[in-house]
């Protein structure tokens, strides 16, 4: 939209759910800036945005900082131009994506640790297994699982052959949107391991032409731009009013103007700690005040967070 801070994700290459954000940057074909932050922490830089949570990616827009890309593919369609993320059923679209990705995650990962031709560096493993998925992601300790985690993943895939056979070329129909991301960006996770290995353990071959289309949306027009650069542009304005929540919940939970504390359910499950300044029935958004990035809204998801006074 005109006169709009620019589009700032942190983000990291091998990241699946970057993966998914980049792929609608290049359905929509924005322009954004790409700040390239390391796999496992620490990430001082990206901390003093997001008052310590740890998962990746997050959009940057000015002073408001949008976490989880469950709420980021929404926040993109709210605030960009170009084609709809959302050619039908938006809040379905949503709705199968999100619990998609909670049902297969961890099968998932087994998948690509069973393809893999070796384990991920020692520093990686340890630090999923403490502080992020709370799981041994080593081969000793995934491969008694994999015939497992394959019958697992194969049985959610046949929902995509079953939904294709009709000779659509997007889930959506004749135009791509968010479900086609959210589901092949966990299929380009897998792959990521070993593409032939993992073609023919899950039998891809049905869906691999939908696949090819998705990743052919490309990643929009990113150029590169440094942390600091990105903590001056934070500092440099202010959050964005609050006028796109439907309610603000009042009589349900924290009140506006509390501390609160709003945590991940399931992984990385670290607090981050703010005031109240919004919310309904699919966001909450916190304000919290950095002595680097200046003043912040930090925007969760409700669906995967939980939200306690503080």
């Amino acid at each position: 939209m005109a006169g709009m801070a620019e589009f700032i994700l942190h983000h990291y290459a091998s990241s699946p759910f970057s993966e998914k954000v980049r792929l609608a940057f290049g359905l929509k074909g924005l322009a954004w800036r790409s700040v390239e932050v390391a796999a496992v922490p620490p990430r001082p830089l990206l901390d003093a945005l997001t008052g310590g949570y740890r998962r990746v990616p997050v959009l940057q827009v000015g002073a408001d900082v949008y976490c989880d890309s469950n709420l980021i593919l929404p926040a993109l369609e709210r605030l960009a131009g170009g084609p709809t993320l959302y050619p039908e059923a938006p809040a379905l679209s949503q709705a199968l994506g999100f619990n998609w990705e909670r049902s297969i995650w961890l099968a998932a990962i087994g998948v690509r640790v069973h393809a893999a031709k070796e384990d991920a560096p020692a520093g990686f493993l340890r630090d999923r297994e403490k502080e992020y998925l709370y799981v041994d992601m080593s081969k000793a300790a995934m491969e008694p699982l994999a015939a497992l985690n394959v019958q697992r993943v194969r049985a959610q895939l046949a929902f995509v052959d079953a939904a294709l056979a009709d000779g659509r070329a997007f889930l959506s129909g004749g135009r791509p949107g968010a479900l086609d991301l959210v589901y092949a960006h966990i299929v380009w996770l897998m792959r990521g391991a070993d593409e032939a290995k993992v073609d023919a353990l899950l039998n891809l071959a049905p869906i691999l032409p939908w696949l090819r289309r998705v990743l052919a949306l490309g990643h929009g027009r990113p150029a590169a731009m440094g942390a600091e650069e990105a903590l001056a542009a934070a500092r440099a304005t202010e959050p964005a009013a609050i006028d796109h929540l439907r309610s603000t919940l009042n009589g349900e939970g924290p009140r506006i103007g509390s501390a609160v504390t709003v945590t991940p359910d399931d992984f990385a499950r670290v607090p981050v700690a703010g005031t109240l300044v919004g919310a309904d029935e699919r966001e909450v958004v916190i304000h919290r005040r950095d002595e680097c990035a200046g003043n912040l809204h930090l925007h969760f998801p409700r669906a995967g967070f939980e939200m306690r006074a503080a």
